[in-house]
């Protein structure tokens, strides 16, 4: 017979899974750069951080270790993937000790859409690295997203368990990928894949351990969340969301900031922005028929929050992304 202990800590664990498939979903890639690594004892290479970029290593053949400021040294295996969401400075090398050459002593040009080759010739072990950065939207990056570890692991027991995730990244590697017309699309979008199927199990992870991430462990700030994404559209107000949780406006705003590291209105704002960015770019809805669906009411209002976002207006952003295209 279920325990009230054992139904309560699995509505925790519901609700955590909720909140971090709604709002740690993987932002939509603009841009990669991918490299392969071939390297050779002794060696090491120190990353910059990368602004409004993911970055991950897979582990190919090898092995190597992640060290970064004040952080743990991480060791990884064959099989292993790491994803830094947020592209925190990091270095990789053949022992966590080792100082290293900066990446762009050996990689000057890393634009988007290009690709890349390392070569390292020592004496010792050899390893194979795939490597890339994932650039997105900074505007669709919200505070938990940015909250999130500077690195989260899958080893190669838990990358194995996602075959198409294994698959993916084992064809992003292989030295002969296919080239040919449109390549830098289909490139784009597997790496896109590759972050979905990777952040699944380690948000998984996370919804089981709500001290990795601590919005988790506060029933009020999580279930404000949770609405803020998926019901944006309602006519919330900072009063009626704290309402909702049983808080005080004063107590709901300071732990809301403190737990998401911004204000609960650009919490709203930014998802509102989101979906309405979503609707315009992938969708021929008329551009009048947007604001009620993302919470506005007043066109004109939704007209002046979109410019001030995004810093252009709905049809400029319209028209962009399908001149883009």
């Amino acid at each position: 017979m279920e325990t009230v202990g054992t139904q309560h800590a699995d509505q925790c664990q519901t609700e955590h899974e909720d909140l971090l498939s709604e709002l740690l979903k993987p932002l939509r890639l603009t841009g990669v750069f991918d490299s392969r690594w071939h390297v050779s004892a002794p060696w090491a290479i120190e990353g910059d951080a990368e602004q409004s970029c993911a970055v991950l290593h897979y582990i190919v053949e090898g092995g190597c270790w992640i060290t970064g400021a004040g952080q743990t040294p991480i060791e990884l295996r064959a099989g292993d993937l790491i994803v830094f969401p947020t592209g925190l400075a990091h270095r990789l090398s053949d022992r966590p000790d080792r100082q290293g050459v900066p990446l762009k002593a050996v990689l000057p040009e890393r634009r988007p859409g290009t690709s890349g080759e390392i070569r390292i010739e020592g004496t010792g072990a050899e390893s194979r690295l795939l490597c890339a950065g994932l650039h997105y939207d900074a505007s669709a990056a919200t505070g938990l997203y940015r909250s999130l570890p500077w690195a989260l692991v899958l080893d190669g027991a838990q990358v194995d368990r996602e075959p198409l995730l294994r698959d993916t990244l084992r064809l992003l590697a292989a030295p002969d990928r296919p080239v040919g017309p449109g390549d830098r699309l289909i490139t784009l979008r597997a790496f896109e894949m590759a972050l979905v199927l990777a952040l699944r199990p380690l948000l998984r992870e996370l919804a089981g351990n709500p001290a990795a991430l601590p919005v988790l462990g506060h029933p009020g700030i999580s279930r404000a969340l949770v609405m803020i994404a998926t019901r944006f559209a309602e006519p919330w107000t900072i009063d009626s969301l704290a309402r909702e949780v049983g808080m005080s406006r004063s107590a709901f705003t300071a732990a809301f900031r403190d737990l998401v590291g911004e204000s609960p209105a650009r919490h709203l704002t930014a998802r509102r922005m989101q979906e309405a960015a979503r609707l315009l770019t992938e969708t021929s809805l008329p551009q009048s028929s947007v604001p009620p669906r993302v919470g506005y009411q007043s066109a004109v209002g939704f007209h002046l929050a979109f410019r001030k976002w995004f810093a252009m207006t709905p049809g400029e952003y319209r028209a962009g992304v399908a001149n883009a295209a």
